[in-house]
């Protein structure tokens, strides 16, 4: 590929420009940095906190990249850098959803959002990311 001029940089590129909307990048799971975003609703509280590091860990046990946002700031800006960044799949976490057992998993290219404990959220992800894991692992 090198000697085509294909390198890394314009592949990216490519991958940029075919997959991304007014809001930004859009990765594709078999390229994403990435392979979900936590993003904790309140952070400092204990229950959604110790939420999210749970989740972070088991996904990271089950062979995800997860990219866990504990930043001190409000959710707007939160789900807007997440955006931006273009991570495939982001799980909410939120002491009201908590409350029920329940985090939200949200799909960034359609929007489309459910409702499902942590537990649930992890195994649809390994659903959605089997044979891409699959492929790497030959």
């Amino acid at each position: 590929m090198g000697s085509h001029g294909i390198g890394v940089s314009r592949l990216l590129g490519a991958i940029i420009e075919a997959s991304h909307d007014d809001k930004g990048i859009i990765w594709p799971e078999g390229v994403t940095p990435y392979h979900v975003g936590i993003v904790n609703l309140k952070q400092g509280d204990s229950s959604t906190d110790s939420a999210c590091e749970a989740l972070y860990k088991e996904l990271r046990s089950s062979g995800f990249d997860p990219l866990y946002d504990d930043r001190d700031e409000r959710a707007g800006a939160k789900f807007a850098t997440m955006d931006l960044i273009g991570l495939p799949w982001r799980i909410t976490v939120g002491p009201r959803g908590l409350a029920q057992n329940k985090v939200e998993l949200t799909s960034r290219r359609t929007g489309e959002s459910e409702e499902l404990s942590p537990q649930d959220a992890v195994l649809r992800l390994k659903a959605i990311y089997e044979p891409v894991l699959a492929a790497n692992n030959r």
